[in-house]
């Protein structure tokens, strides 16, 4: 599985962004996705995930009510709508799939797309 981030740009803080994963292969309806990020200098941190069939999602606290996740298996493609951001939000941000559940720990996420930079201003 081969995945292709895309959407980051800069933004001023209270905009919007979609950020959009593409999966090459026939298997991506079988994945779980999700979205990282990793500011400078701290730890990959879960965004926001959900699973094959779009009935479970996870979102970080920092992240509930302002992103949205969703996936639409026909296109390949799963999405990270993100509102109100602020300039805490500045990372590069990683999409991934595994094949099992929802998970929030980036060492159970098998497959990894480039990273793509968000850069929020005040």
């Amino acid at each position: 599985v081969q995945l292709q981030a895309s959407g980051g740009g800069l933004v001023q803080a209270g905009g919007s962004l979609r950020l959009s994963c593409t999966a090459s292969g026939r298997t991506f309806s079988r994945y779980t996705m999700g979205w990282f990020r990793q500011a400078p200098g701290k730890e990959r941190e879960l965004v926001a995930a959900i699973n094959w069939s779009a009935y479970s999602t996870y979102y970080a606290e920092s992240t509930k009510g302002r992103f949205t996740i969703s996936r639409d298996n026909a296109r390949n493609t799963d999405y990270l709508q993100m509102n109100s951001l602020i300039p805490e939000d500045t990372a590069v941000y990683y999409c991934a799939s595994r094949s099992g559940s929802v998970s929030s720990s980036a060492d159970d996420y098998d497959y990894w797309g480039q990273g793509t930079y968000i850069t929020v201003s005040s």
